[in-house]
């Protein structure tokens, strides 16, 4: 990110900016982390509490209806108390789940934990982009937006990183013990060590300027401004005050229109929700144990997921990288393409699966295949709705009713989540290759759906939205 641009802010104020909004990304290292970690113990918790898939799907995706819960209630929340005691908030739960999840007395005890740290994950996943968009300047809000999705993406990577690591030490295999508790155990409670860290940086970041002025603390919303962005305080908080309107808050009434929402408000959650129905946190969520259905050993599957994530990674640069300059709207263009074929691609390869006796075997050839085309998936996804996604739902909406819409937005793509998350175990039996076919369809209605009605929000100022 280059900090030689003056437009929007001198470069003093721009590295105190991304501090600041890296500091606030700490809690969507948390929402990758938390949502991903579960990858590498699926096979393990299947087999110590002996159930089959579907109970397998419903506790995987238990975290996920948490989520939409968390992110239905942080704006309300957000409005009342403030971002930062917001974020605190989620950093509670964030541990308290850790240690639940890695201590479970029974499936569905682990289940009641993974929906704690979900409804953090939720909460986070709407007040980390809200708050970014509310700190940082219009030239500079696409990338420090995608910090964001960079933090996420890099608590996926380090989930998948400790999975690898801690099965190792056990012997190869998440189920083995390793010291008073098994590997599995371990892969759920290291996330109590980041989530200390996001309550105590949480602590000391400065609260949005837009939430003070709402709320009439203008002294302190001027002292913020002045270090985060250049040229008088005083018109931007005229500009804000403008925008929000005279001690407004808003409600999730404000968000009904002609065809009962406005028609932002449902461009928004169709956006959101197609983020998930091309079935990416499949590869997040059961890579491990998908690789191992067309017989991959459990040591290699978490190398692969591994790889996966380090993919990922380098298409969230990417997508930082082109954000700014390129727009929203083209990025997910080429993101759209580039996923409807990639899926088509792996469904095929999949499709050359054999069954040998009670195990299904994919020909190296084939896996070769499945394996770049699902890299290709993830690197297109990365690179273009992994991250615009987010930056939109921070920015697209008007003033008064961002955080509502936000938190509609927000919930709807854990929704959708849950969906296909808590669906895959069952249609992976049924039959994997139909599965990716399925996803490689909601890919071209993506592409189709961002042509039609989505517009750029490239350079546009927060308080221009809407207009």
């Amino acid at each position: 990110m280059s900090l030689a641009q003056p437009r929007g802010g001198t470069p003093t104020h721009l590295v105190h900016v991304v501090m600041i909004a890296g500091a606030a990304a700490l809690g969507g290292f948390l929402f990758g982390y938390d949502t991903s970690v579960i990858n590498g113990a699926v096979q393990a918790i299947q087999s110590e509490f002996r159930v089959g898939p579907a109970i397998t799907g419903v506790t995987v995706a238990a975290a996920l209806l948490g989520s939409a819960v968390g992110a239905a209630i942080a704006g309300g929340l957000a409005n009342r108390i403030g971002r930062i005691r917001v974020m605190q908030i989620a950093a509670l739960l964030f541990m308290a789940s850790a240690i639940g999840s890695a201590l479970p007395f029974a499936v569905w005890d682990l289940a009641i934990w993974r929906v704690v740290g979900g409804i953090a994950v939720g909460i986070a996943s709407m007040i980390g982009p809200a708050y970014i968009a509310e700190i940082a300047p219009a030239a500079y809000r696409g990338r420090l937006g995608s910090l964001q999705q960079l933090a996420i993406v890099l608590g996926i990577a380090i989930s998948q990183l400790v999975n690898y690591a801690l099965a190792a030490f056990a012997g190869g295999s998440a189920s083995e013990q390793l010291g008073p508790l098994e590997a599995w155990q371990w892969m759920l409670a290291v996330e109590a060590v980041p989530a200390l860290i996001y309550l105590v940086v949480s602590s000391v970041i400065p609260e949005s300027p837009r939430y003070l002025v709402a709320v009439g603390k203008t002294a302190r919303a001027r002292s913020i401004i002045s270090t985060i962005e250049a040229g008088d305080p005083d018109e931007k908080i005229d500009e804000i005050r403008h925008a929000l309107g005279s001690e407004y808050k808003p409600r999730l009434s404000d968000l009904r229109g002609r065809f009962g929402l406005l028609p932002v408000v449902w461009v928004g959650m169709a956006i959101a929700a197609l983020q998930q129905f091309v079935g990416i946190n499949v590869i997040f969520y059961y890579s491990a144990s998908l690789w191992q259905s067309v017989g991959v050993n459990a040591s290699n599957s978490l190398l692969l997921s591994l790889f996966t994530s380090i993919v990922n990674i380098v298409g969230t640069f990417i997508a930082i990288a082109l954000v700014d300059k390129v727009g929203r709207k083209p990025l997910l263009v080429i993101g759209s393409s580039g996923m409807t074929i990639a899926l088509a691609v792996t469904g095929w390869a999949f499709s050359h699966a054999r069954v040998v006796g009670d195990d299904a075997q994919l020909p190296f050839q084939w896996g070769a295949v499945a394996l770049l085309s699902a890299s290709a998936f993830v690197l297109f996804f990365a690179a273009s709705w992994g991250v615009v996604m987010w930056v939109l739902l921070g920015e697209m909406f008007p003033p008064r009713i961002r955080a509502a819409a936000l938190a509609l937005g927000t919930a709807t793509n854990w929704i959708a989540n849950w969906l296909v998350t808590v669906s895959f175990p069952v249609l992976r039996d049924w039959s994997l290759p139909m599965t990716y076919y399925i996803y490689a369809a909601f890919a071209l209605l993506s592409l189709v759906f961002v042509v039609r009605y989505l517009k750029e929000t490239k350079g546009r100022s927060l308080e221009e939205m809407g207009t």
